[in-house]
């Protein structure tokens, strides 16, 4: 059961989850309305992360310092897992409570250069947000805004704040289009060393030690133009 108590740790910035941040609650204020429910400010907060952070795979870095939630407001791009902790940190900014979950999915939505890079069609620790409505937690997965999803042809994930929101297994067309094929739980903050650990194993050509002085990481701005490629409009 969640008591108050439990609840309260999931309002409080954490480090990554950094909901104290000035351009995090400035625009928290910007978005909610103080008079409406947490359902209708979530649901607000959800679709402004979805669509207002575009997705880019490209971006991601073995700086811990990237993966904060300013850091994706700042840049105003992200992934599956920054998008999810700048979801987070809106929330808590709102008195929303809000964690982040991951599992390991098998994703059709992809490029060709993109598969060749990661090497693999799983992506590990796919990130969502979790976020405590209607005295339970509910899924939101704001990874893909609503241009990719056409561009890709498929359905964009909706939230209606009081059912999970959770890739479709199918495509418009009935392709196969996301699997879920591990889940690694619910966390109050990102479990960065284990994440990084797991992704030097299976994305050794995406995530270099910055140690190592090479870098071998895509250049991030081409994922618009590879996308437009893929399917036919570059």
């Amino acid at each position: 059961m969640n008591t108050t108590a439990d609840l309260a740790h999931y309002l409080q910035p954490s480090r990554f989850i950094d909901s104290e941040h000035p351009d995090i609650v400035r625009l928290t204020l910007a978005l909610i309305d103080t008079g409406a429910t947490d359902v209708d400010n979530a649901v607000t907060l959800y679709y402004w992360v979805r669509d207002g952070i575009r997705y880019n795979p490209y971006v991601l870095s073995p700086d811990p310092q990237e993966f904060l939630a300013s850091s994706a407001l700042a840049a105003r791009e992200g992934w599956c897992v920054t998008k999810a902790l700048l979801l987070a940190a809106l929330c808590r900014a709102a008195h929303i409570p809000a964690r982040v979950g991951f599992a390991d999915v098998r994703n059709h939505l992809s490029t060709e250069r993109l598969r060749a890079t990661m090497q693999t069609d799983i992506f590990y620790f796919h990130g969502y947000t979790s976020i405590y409505l209607g005295e339970r937690w509910v899924k939101a997965t704001p990874a893909f805004n609503i241009e990719l999803c056409q561009k890709f042809g498929l359905r964009p994930l909706e939230f209606n704040g009081r059912e999970d929101s959770l890739y479709h297994e199918f495509d418009v067309a009935g392709n196969k289009h996301m699997e879920y094929v591990n889940d690694r739980g619910e966390h109050l903050d990102l479990p960065f060393d284990e994440m990084a650990a797991v992704f030097r194993e299976h994305y050794p050509a995406m995530f270099r030690e910055q140690a190592s002085g090479v870098d071998t990481t895509p250049d991030k701005t081409d994922w618009a133009a590879e996308v437009d490629r893929e399917v036919g409009l570059g």
